[in-house]
């Protein structure tokens, strides 16, 4: 078995004594490693689930960008402003609108599934 990359912690000169004190004649790394792996080790942190609601607006966002081909659009029309090419007829500037409308409309939609106030 290969060996595992190093972890690495920054500690304080007080803090690094504290631990050597505390591990004794045991190994720093094998103190620490006993420490933080034991069975009643304090959880600080619980994986935290987006909320229903949260889910079902980021959902609604994806289905929206599945249903459409507006980056698609907007590379050809990128790549035809770039070449010089691009002709703004009415057919053009309706899809640049419907585009913006729902660039707008995920972008409001992430941030309120995010709790971001816009």
């Amino acid at each position: 078995m290969s060996r595992l990359a190093p972890f690495s912690l920054r500690l304080s000169d007080d803090e690094r004594q504290k631990l050597e004190s505390q591990a004794g004649a045991m190994p720093l790394s094998s103190y620490i490693k006993s420490v933080v792996f034991a069975d009643d080790a304090p959880k600080y942190r619980k994986q935290r689930k987006p909320p229903v609601a949260e889910q079902q607006l980021l959902a609604e966002i994806l289905a929206r960008l599945g249903q459409t081909r507006q980056a698609n659009n907007l590379n050809q029309i990128a790549k035809h402003l770039n070449q010089g090419t691009l002709v703004i007829d009415d057919e053009l500037e309706a899809d640049l609108n419907a585009a913006i409308a729902e660039i707008a409309w995920m972008r409001v939609t992430l941030m309120q599934a995010l709790g971001i106030k816009p």
